[in-house]
């Protein structure tokens, strides 16, 4: 592990002096891959500089500790000896944990799909619910969201909405979220008290610069329509909205919420984008059996992940067994210790990954 900090150590170095040659200064797209790899060494080479000043540390204490000259000094000594120890072994074990190679889309800003799916008005209404959750989650965090495209029910559900999310650390807190949500309560419309049982996807993707993904104009055809809102009314009275096919793939991103033409292709573009690197990065891990893996770490869309039962106040997240009440504070944004306990799973089996590939 030694030879491991210490090359790591090297490298972080290496990269600042590299980014801070003119040439590369001015060129963006190699400073943010350089910045990038940077950030994700700062971690570990922190906690490396923290061990060796709890080391010299020990070392130290050691030594008087061993000086039989001044018994209370000797005393002094030890106690500090054994705090510094317990630091040691806790730096240890963090340091271990900073080694595993880290999700390269952890840092990424994140496109957010949210669609009723079973369950009608119901699923719809719930999926109103599941947004405004998310939205109250990145306003805690700071975070900005931009809504790229939305398509609302009568009743005031949502049928879909696809939104941008940015803002540190957005995909790795997030990305937990992607698949079936099911959820249990008396709908609105339901005369006799019967509880329904319906159903939302989420789908959380790493938004992708263009370094990342490369859509090539002639791999696209672009279509260009008039905005409109639920049931038809127009909101805009130029053809502005933009849906983008990509056509080696057939995967298809729209967006109607900006202004102009301009800022919807932009907008679709992006979602595209995201969608393609989504659709590749599985493809990828499915040829190299990672499919195998738990369902924390890849965000499997096809399997429910979670329940919200409002008769009994419950919040159940069946990848990792936990479960929480007080779905009201929960569905306000209050979900950090869902999002902890599966990065903590995900934390647990990736280093058991890692040692036993060691």
């Amino acid at each position: 592990m030694q030879e491991r900090l210490a090359a790591l150590e090297q490298r972080y170095q290496a990269l600042g002096e590299e980014m801070s040659k003119p040439e590369v200064a001015t060129d963006r797209i190699k400073l943010l891959e350089l910045a990038r790899e940077r950030a994700q060494l700062e971690g570990p080479v922190t906690l490396l500089n923290r061990l060796r000043d709890v080391e010299t540390g020990i070392a130290e204490a050691s030594e008087l500790a061993a000086d039989g000259h001044d018994t209370e000094l000797q005393d002094l000594a030890r106690e500090e000896l054994s705090e510094l120890e317990e630091r040691r072994a806790t730096l240890l074990e963090e340091i271990q944990v900073a080694l595993i190679p880290a999700d390269p889309n952890d840092e990424k800003d994140v496109i957010l799909e949210i669609r009723g799916a079973a369950g009608g008005d119901e699923a719809a209404l719930f999926a109103r619910d599941l947004f405004r959750m998310y939205t109250r989650y990145a306003d805690r965090q700071r975070w900005k969201i931009e809504i790229l495209n939305l398509s609302e029910t009568g009743q005031g559900g949502i049928k879909e909405v696809v939104c941008r999310i940015q803002g540190r650390g957005a995909y790795s807190k997030l990305k937990f979220e992607s698949g079936v949500h099911r959820v249990q309560r008396v709908p609105v419309t339901e005369s006799s008290g019967r509880i329904h049982t319906s159903t939302v996807t989420v789908i959380v993707l790493p938004e992708v610069e263009e370094v990342d993904v490369d859509i090539r104009d002639e791999d696209i055809r672009v279509d260009v329509f008039r905005s409109s809102g639920h049931g038809g009314q127009s909101v805009n009275t130029t053809d502005s909205a933009v849906r983008i096919t990509h056509l080696p793939t057939g995967i298809v991103a729209t967006s109607q919420n900006e202004r102009s033409q301009i800022q919807n292709r932009a907008s679709a573009l992006a979602v595209l984008r995201a969608r393609v690197y989504d659709a590749e990065r599985h493809r990828r891990a499915a040829e190299q059996g990672a499919a195998r893996r738990s369902q924390v770490q890849t965000g499997d869309r096809s399997e429910k992940i979670r329940t919200y039962n409002f008769p009994q106040d419950r919040l159940t997240d069946h990848r990792v067994g936990l479960t929480l009440h007080n779905l009201p504070g929960l569905l306000e944004g209050d979900i950090d210790p869902v999002i902890e306990r599966l990065t903590e799973a995900e934390e647990r089996e990736r280093l058991a990954e890692e040692l036993a590939t060691a």
